[in-house]
């Protein structure tokens, strides 16, 4: 069904919310053979960037740490928000190691299918391992803008680190999830 402004509503009206499979939007299988990390999320719902801006920026303090930098290291840095069914629904910055990427496909706009995981495996760098880390918090005032919430609605911060086989971060992604348009689930062995 379609609700205001075309969005894709459940029969009661609401947004679906986007079931967010952790695990296996991550595998390997999905990006190594030019799928969207996406596509274990949306099925068939319409997904779309609006906005996408490439920079090379000092790399942030928390970031550098992580990364195992200094503080004068440059970072291609990449911002992007997502709309699924015409509702904002996820702003994300990736930090990616410039002397890693630059003049690489991962520095435009579209990085080819796949996305910046399959493009870091073509630079021999493939994800490995990732981490993820998780807290639930009140957005700033331009994220709520940008994620058009109405008052009250709490974020969810999801910090994710991808790390290739010889143990180098690659990428740390900060994100922000409009926390009413998901559902964060996680399948794994016991």
């Amino acid at each position: 069904m379609n609700g205001q402004n075309g969005q894709r509503t459940s029969p009661t009206g609401d947004f679906r919310p986007i079931r967010r499979r952790g695990v296996e939007r991550l595998a390997r299988a999905g990006w190594g053979e030019g799928r969207s990390v996406w596509a274990a999320d949306i099925g068939e719902r319409e997904l779309a960037v609006d906005s996408v801006e490439v920079t090379h920026e000092p790399a942030p303090d928390a970031v550098a740490g992580v990364m195992g930098l200094d503080e004068a290291a440059t970072l291609c840095v990449r911002r992007r928000r997502f709309v699924l069914d015409g509702k904002p629904v996820l702003l994300s910055t990736s930090y990616l190691p410039a002397d890693l990427v630059t003049g690489t496909p991962i520095t435009r706009p579209d990085t080819g299918p796949g996305g910046v995981y399959a493009r870091l495996a073509d630079l021999g760098h493939a994800p490995a391992r990732f981490r993820e880390e998780l807290r639930s918090r009140m957005p700033s005032q331009g994220e709520s803008d940008r994620l058009s919430l109405p008052p009250g609605v709490p974020v969810i911060q999801l910090a994710r680190t991808a790390f290739d086989a010889a143990g180098r971060v690659v990428e740390v992604n900060e994100m922000v999830l409009d926390s009413a348009a998901y559902v964060l689930e996680y399948d794994f062995e016991a």
